[in-house]
């Protein structure tokens, strides 16, 4: 029978990450994800999903050292960034600086350096493409902060505050891996042909690009902007739900009950109440929203998604819009690689079928 989308296909075994809908459970390598949000770092779940356990102590400083001294762009890809016109988006910016970095050294089988260098490699493409457009002058990497901290030090060119590192850190840990999603799925379509791993990643960015898989949270971010004018926030909502319209942050596509990422950020969140006007918004609109939805929908089990506390993390740490699907990808980074490395392990190529229907 035709699966139009391949919907419900198993197409692949992964020791990687599962995706419980029915259950709202996210697991990275046996470990839940709000077990990983609490106690750990970017670094150490990143190291986690590349080599398979938790690192020891030694293992994790050295593992900083490899993956922080990774940061630095190649001579080549800041020819390719320099040279790009002003309208490309970013996205497309990522796609074509990234594939300056594929020469000869990237071939069959991938290795996990490659994966560190090129994940390494993201947050400073976007930094440095953002600083050229405002015509602010580069800035270099910080190889003594980490992955997040570097991430927003090289945005902003000052030292971010301790609350943002910790929300943006979480939301990073909590959107490296997904399952088999679609850019997931292009990575390990493109590696099972025995491509480079750069190739790979091209065409994981490519579909994210697409707005139905990488959209951002900007539609919640408009929904708080026009909630921190109201007085009465529930009201307010009910008057948007009984008129008929959506309310972005609440329900998921594939969690049929809470989704995890927003318990696991919203913990966090939680953890810096009063320190940030939008992080505190967030969280007093959550309670409002839920009991509007339960008064008009009831039965539809509507939760919080984690592009509602990702819109008032992007808002607090000021993000610009056209930065949101990157720094998605910036962490996602670190679930396409992981997947290409299990795919060159006991490869297979994808090659479904196709019916023909034409005349």
């Amino acid at each position: 029978m035709m699966k139009p989308g391949l919907k419900g296909v198993i197409a692949a075994e992964t020791k990687i990450g599962e995706v419980d809908g029915l259950n709202g459970r996210l697991v990275y390598r046996g470990y839940e994800i709000r077990e990983l949000t609490k106690e750990r770092t970017f670094e150490e779940v990143a190291y986690l999903l590349w080599y398979g356990k938790i690192p020891e102590p030694e293992e994790l400083l050295q593992f900083h050292r490899l993956f922080h001294q990774s940061r630095q762009l190649t001579p080549v890809m800041m020819n390719v960034l320099d040279a790009l016109p002003d309208n490309m988006d970013m996205m497309s910016v990522l796609r074509t600086v990234l594939s300056a970095e594929g020469d000869s050294t990237y071939g069959w089988k991938p290795t996990l350096d490659q994966a560190v260098s090129l994940t390494a490699k993201i947050p400073t493409i976007i930094a440095s493409r953002k600083n050229t457009l405002e015509g602010r002058p580069l800035i270099d990497p910080d190889n003594n902060l980490s992955h997040v901290e570097n991430y927003l030090y090289m945005l902003h060119g000052s030292l971010p505050k301790a609350e943002h590192v910790r929300a943006l850190e979480t939301y990073m840990i909590l959107t490296m891996e997904h399952g088999m999603n679609a850019s997931t799925f292009s990575a390990r379509v493109t590696a099972s042909t025995e491509s480079d791993l750069v190739s790979a990643i091209c065409a994981a960015i490519g579909t994210m690009k697409g707005p139905l898989h990488g959209g951002a949270p900007s539609e919640v971010i408009a929904l708080l902007d026009e909630v921190k004018q109201e007085q009465n926030v529930r009201s307010f909502l009910s008057q948007k739900i009984l008129a008929g319209e959506k309310l972005m942050g609440f329900g998921h596509r594939v969690y049929k009950t809470h989704d995890p990422r927003a318990l696991a950020l919203k913990e966090k969140l939680m953890e810096q109440e009063g320190k940030d006007e939008w992080l505190d918004l967030a969280l007093s609109v959550e309670v409002a929203a839920i009991a509007a939805l339960e008064e008009h929908k009831p039965g539809r089990a509507l939760y919080t998604n984690v592009e509602f506390y990702a819109a008032a993390i992007m808002k607090a740490i000021e993000l610009d819009p056209s930065l949101f699907t990157p720094t998605f990808t910036a962490s996602r980074m670190v679930g396409w690689t992981a997947h290409v490395l299990e795919q060159a392990e006991n490869n297979t190529i994808f090659r479904p079928l196709s019916r023909y229907i034409g005349k």
